[in-house]
Protein backbone atom coordinates (compact mmCIF):
# COMPACT_ATOMS: atom_id res chain seq x y z
CA UNK A 1 0.00 0.00 0.00
CA UNK A 2 1.41 3.38 -1.02
CA UNK A 3 1.61 6.00 1.72
CA UNK A 4 0.18 9.33 0.62
CA UNK A 5 1.30 11.42 3.59
CA UNK A 6 3.71 11.29 6.52
CA UNK A 7 1.94 14.04 8.52
CA UNK A 8 0.82 11.66 11.28
CA UNK A 9 4.21 9.98 11.70
CA UNK A 10 6.15 11.19 14.77
CA UNK A 11 9.53 11.26 13.03
CA UNK A 12 11.60 14.26 11.95
CA UNK A 13 12.81 12.43 8.82
CA UNK A 14 9.22 11.67 7.80
CA UNK A 15 8.16 15.26 8.46
CA UNK A 16 11.07 16.59 6.38
CA UNK A 17 10.18 14.23 3.53
CA UNK A 18 6.63 15.54 3.67
CA UNK A 19 8.00 18.96 2.62
CA UNK A 20 11.08 18.16 0.52
CA UNK A 21 10.88 14.46 -0.39
CA UNK A 22 9.64 14.83 -3.96
CA UNK A 23 12.58 14.67 -6.37
CA UNK A 24 11.81 17.82 -8.40
CA UNK A 25 11.60 19.73 -5.12
CA UNK A 26 15.16 18.83 -4.12
CA UNK A 27 16.48 19.74 -7.58
CA UNK A 28 14.76 23.14 -7.31
CA UNK A 29 16.35 23.62 -3.87
CA UNK A 30 19.73 22.58 -5.32
CA UNK A 31 19.40 25.19 -8.07
CA UNK A 32 18.29 27.85 -5.58
CA UNK A 33 21.37 27.09 -3.47
CA UNK A 34 23.44 27.64 -6.63
CA UNK A 35 21.83 31.06 -7.18
CA UNK A 36 18.94 30.35 -9.57
CA UNK A 37 16.04 32.69 -8.72
CA UNK A 38 13.70 33.08 -11.68
CA UNK A 39 11.01 30.74 -12.96
CA UNK A 40 12.38 30.71 -16.50
CA UNK A 41 15.87 29.85 -15.26
CA UNK A 42 14.61 26.95 -13.12
CA UNK A 43 12.54 25.70 -16.05
CA UNK A 44 15.42 25.99 -18.53
CA UNK A 45 17.98 24.39 -16.22
CA UNK A 46 15.81 21.49 -15.10
CA UNK A 47 13.74 20.88 -18.23
CA UNK A 48 10.71 20.51 -15.95
CA UNK A 49 7.16 21.09 -17.20
CA UNK A 50 5.97 24.59 -16.36
CA UNK A 51 2.88 23.40 -14.47
CA UNK A 52 4.97 20.99 -12.35
CA UNK A 53 7.52 23.72 -11.62
CA UNK A 54 4.79 26.18 -10.65
CA UNK A 55 3.28 23.60 -8.29
CA UNK A 56 6.64 22.75 -6.67
CA UNK A 57 7.57 26.43 -6.26
CA UNK A 58 4.19 27.13 -4.67
CA UNK A 59 4.76 24.24 -2.24
CA UNK A 60 8.23 25.49 -1.33
CA UNK A 61 6.81 28.97 -0.69
CA UNK A 62 3.89 27.55 1.33
CA UNK A 63 6.34 25.52 3.45
CA UNK A 64 8.56 28.54 4.12
CA UNK A 65 11.57 27.19 2.20
CA UNK A 66 11.45 29.83 -0.54
CA UNK A 67 9.98 33.30 -0.54
CA UNK A 68 8.50 34.94 -3.61
CA UNK A 69 9.68 38.51 -4.39
CA UNK A 70 8.30 40.68 -7.16
CA UNK A 71 11.03 42.07 -9.43
CA UNK A 72 8.91 43.43 -12.29
CA UNK A 73 5.55 45.22 -12.33
CA UNK A 74 4.66 45.00 -16.03
CA UNK A 75 4.25 42.18 -16.54
CA UNK A 76 4.22 41.07 -12.89
CA UNK A 77 7.16 38.73 -12.38
CA UNK A 78 8.60 37.14 -9.27
CA UNK A 79 11.86 35.59 -8.24
CA UNK A 80 12.36 32.98 -5.56
CA UNK A 81 14.81 33.36 -2.70
CA UNK A 82 15.76 30.84 -0.07
CA UNK A 83 14.61 31.57 3.46
CA UNK A 84 16.75 30.59 6.46
CA UNK A 85 14.80 27.32 6.51
CA UNK A 86 15.72 26.80 2.85
CA UNK A 87 19.37 27.73 3.35
CA UNK A 88 19.57 25.08 6.08
CA UNK A 89 19.00 22.47 3.35
CA UNK A 90 22.55 23.10 2.07
CA UNK A 91 23.94 20.31 4.22
CA UNK A 92 21.19 17.90 3.07
CA UNK A 93 21.86 18.62 -0.61
CA UNK A 94 25.61 18.38 -0.01
CA UNK A 95 25.24 15.02 1.76
CA UNK A 96 23.12 13.65 -1.11
CA UNK A 97 25.66 14.93 -3.67
CA UNK A 98 28.60 13.40 -1.79
CA UNK A 99 26.76 10.08 -1.50
CA UNK A 100 26.05 10.18 -5.23
CA UNK A 101 29.70 11.00 -5.97
CA UNK A 102 30.86 8.04 -3.88
CA UNK A 103 28.37 5.41 -4.98
CA UNK A 104 26.93 6.43 -8.34
CA UNK A 105 29.62 8.31 -10.29
CA UNK A 106 31.98 5.76 -11.80
CA UNK A 107 34.98 8.06 -12.11
CA UNK A 108 36.68 10.64 -9.94
CA UNK A 109 35.47 13.32 -12.38
CA UNK A 110 32.61 14.58 -10.22
CA UNK A 111 30.41 17.26 -11.77
CA UNK A 112 30.67 19.56 -8.72
CA UNK A 113 33.44 20.12 -6.17
CA UNK A 114 33.41 22.04 -2.91
CA UNK A 115 36.32 24.44 -2.54
CA UNK A 116 37.05 25.85 0.92
CA UNK A 117 37.48 29.62 0.44
CA UNK A 118 39.83 29.93 3.45
CA UNK A 119 42.47 27.42 2.29
CA UNK A 120 41.54 27.03 -1.40
CA UNK A 121 41.45 23.22 -1.28
CA UNK A 122 38.79 20.90 -2.67
CA UNK A 123 37.02 19.45 0.35
CA UNK A 124 34.10 17.41 1.55
CA UNK A 125 31.56 18.30 4.20
CA UNK A 126 32.03 16.04 7.20
CA UNK A 127 29.78 15.80 10.27
CA UNK A 128 31.37 16.93 13.51
CA UNK A 129 30.14 16.98 17.10
CA UNK A 130 28.52 20.33 17.88
CA UNK A 131 29.97 20.17 21.41
CA UNK A 132 33.59 18.99 21.07
CA UNK A 133 34.26 19.38 17.33
CA UNK A 134 35.38 15.75 16.88
CA UNK A 135 34.60 14.08 13.55
CA UNK A 136 31.48 11.92 13.94
CA UNK A 137 31.62 8.29 12.88
CA UNK A 138 28.47 6.19 13.01
CA UNK A 139 30.16 3.65 15.27
CA UNK A 140 30.92 6.37 17.85
CA UNK A 141 27.36 7.58 18.42
CA UNK A 142 24.09 6.08 19.55
CA UNK A 143 20.49 7.17 19.35
CA UNK A 144 18.14 7.60 22.28
CA UNK A 145 14.57 8.70 22.67
CA UNK A 146 14.14 12.45 22.80
CA UNK A 147 11.56 14.30 24.89
CA UNK A 148 9.09 14.27 21.99
CA UNK A 149 9.36 10.52 21.26
CA UNK A 150 6.38 8.21 21.35
CA UNK A 151 6.60 5.62 24.10
CA UNK A 152 5.09 2.93 21.87
CA UNK A 153 6.99 0.03 20.34
CA UNK A 154 10.36 0.72 18.75
CA UNK A 155 10.63 0.68 14.95
CA UNK A 156 11.53 -2.72 13.51
CA UNK A 157 15.22 -3.24 14.17
CA UNK A 158 15.29 -0.09 16.32
CA UNK A 159 17.87 0.18 19.06
CA UNK A 160 16.48 3.17 20.92
CA UNK A 161 16.90 2.65 24.66
CA UNK A 162 14.17 3.90 26.97
CA UNK A 163 15.99 6.62 28.87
Amino acid sequence: MKRSSFTDMNCSVAQALEQIGEWWTMLIVRDALLGVRRFEDFQSDLGIARNVLASRLDGLVDNGILERRQYCERPVRHEYRLTEKGKDLWLVVTAIRQWGDRWLVETEDHPVQLVHDTCGHVCGAEPTCSECGELLERRDIHVRRGPGADLGPLPAGGNLPRS
